[in-house]
């Protein structure tokens, strides 16, 4: 944990899997949108990041349709949204390609967030932590749902510097927007 307590300034990782899915048929999976619950689910997620102190300096979103959809109704609610970055890598990545992602991201970036997919998404999640507040680690290992996002703080002069076991899991949230 000596990137969280080490040098350079504090940093955060917020981590949005995309809103609920529709499943329509004969769309391929990376075209699929999102569903009415991930419509309604989205905009609380933005509202949530915003109430939480979380908003981000950089996005970066997968290409997939359904990602996108909840990047542009979560920015919805925020008066200026910060600069968004489609990652094509960011669809169906696993831990060392998310990895390789946040390490380009440039040092000016205090608060990044990232929108992708499971399982991906909790993998990285669960392998940044090297600890958690009160149960947020036994809450993403039980179950990482749509519109959840976590929250990742670390010390470090540069996004390259972020690695397994260097971050603290500061909250993790869940969006949910009324009636299913």
């Amino acid at each position: 944990m000596t990137g969280r307590m080490g040098a350079g300034p504090l940093r955060r990782l917020v981590v949005l899997r995309h809103a609920k899915s529709a499943w329509p048929d004969g769309v391929a999976d990376h075209q699929r949108p999102l569903g009415p619950r991930g419509h309604r689910d989205a905009p609380v997620a933005g509202r949530l990041l915003a109430e939480n102190d979380c908003l981000p300096d950089l996005a970066l979103c997968s290409t997939a349709v359904r990602a996108r959809e909840t990047w542009e109704l979560a920015a919805a609610q925020w008066g200026t949204p910060p600069p968004v970055r489609l990652e094509p890598r960011l669809y169906a990545a696993d831990v060392p390609e998310l990895l390789a992602v946040v390490h380009e991201v440039p040092a000016a970036v205090r608060t990044l967030l990232l929108v992708g997919h499971n399982p991906g998404l909790e993998e990285l999640v669960l392998e940044l932590a090297g600890d958690g507040l009160d149960d947020a680690l036994d809450e993403v290992r039980t179950k990482f749902p749509t519109s959840a996002m976590a929250v990742l703080a670390w010390h470090g002069t540069s996004w390259q510097a972020l690695a397994p076991g260097t971050a603290l899991l500061t909250g993790v949230m869940v969006a949910r927007g009324g009636k299913r």
